[in-house]
């Protein structure tokens, strides 16, 4: 009998108020970090998409630097690319500079309204 109340006083022990409070202290402090740890993963896994977005963007980059570099070891890149920078030409050539006109041309319109007016100005 002694045996049996002994373990009932145990029992007494962990079913006491002050227990339990602290029990349910320690399941709250848990959970928090859960889902503490929760919203940082959501941050991580935004920051994973931005950085795999900058990484394909960087790779195209190079591959497009790439094809560049070997359009440079070309001699008709490295022409092409002096006459883009420094407006070059070859001996031979002609380079024509089309500028556009300070002074656009103005349209006069007489204003004249009427059925004769119409024909007059039809003819001239």
């Amino acid at each position: 009998m002694r045996n049996f109340q002994q373990k009932r006083g145990s029992k007494n022990i962990m079913q006491s108020r002050p227990v339990l409070a602290f029990l349910s202290i320690l399941v709250i402090f848990f959970a928090w970090g859960v889902v503490r740890l929760m919203g940082k993963m959501q941050t991580t896994i935004e920051n994973r998409k931005i950085v795999e977005n900058k990484v394909a963007e960087l790779e195209s980059e190079k591959v497009k630097l790439s094809a560049d570099i070997a359009k440079l070891k070309t001699e008709s890149g490295i022409e092409e690319n002096i006459r883009q920078k420094f407006g070059l030409a070859k001996e031979g050539e002609d380079m024509i500079i089309v500028v556009e006109d300070q002074n656009p041309l103005e349209i006069n319109e007489k204003e004249g309204g009427g059925f004769f007016s119409f024909f007059t100005n039809l003819f001239k």
